[in-house]
């Protein structure tokens, strides 16, 4: 019986750390496209409010290792965020800046609107900490819709 609790107790100390070794490997730049590019599609196929409910879920696709996607509009209203989703009731959203006072999300809009696809540069807390680092965002237009997603890395 002692034996067994160990190997229990063993078996989980286990699995919390690769979980948390998974948490901590950053994502990658060619993950963060792809992820968008899907993302994207999700919002072709099944409709932004379907997709919105996919994409907001922390349990979801769209959050892995370090970073997640998101979804706004192009008059930057946040339909879906999966890690603050508080975000989505904001109406000030496009006042918000950064701790070097970049207008972040007025960018987002902006790459979006103007290119289609780009990436921007900031600083946003990672999931779970408070303290901000350097991120850059991939901000990926839904083709033919005023939406768009998008998926950082942080440096």
């Amino acid at each position: 019986m002692k034996r067994s609790i160990q190997t229990t107790a063993t078996v989980l100390i286990l699995i919390t750390c690769f979980a948390a070794l998974a948490w901590a490997e950053g994502a990658t730049k060619e993950e963060v496209i792809a992820k968008c590019e899907e993302a994207a599609k999700l919002v072709q196929e099944k409709g932004v409010e379907t997709a919105g409910q996919t994409i907001g879920d922390k349990a979801g696709p769209f959050v892995w290792k370090d970073t997640y996607v998101f979804l706004m509009d192009l008059d930057g209203k946040m339909l879906a965020h999966p890690i603050k989703p508080e975000l989505t009731e904001r109406a000030d959203i496009l006042e918000v800046k950064d701790t070097d006072g970049k207008p972040l999300f007025v960018e987002f809009v902006e790459v979006a609107g103007k290119n289609g696809a780009g990436w921007v540069d900031y600083m946003w807390p990672k999931p779970g900490e408070e303290k901000p680092v350097a991120k850059s965002s991939y901000i990926y237009r839904v083709e033919g819709t005023p939406y768009f997603v998008g998926a950082g890395i942080y440096k």
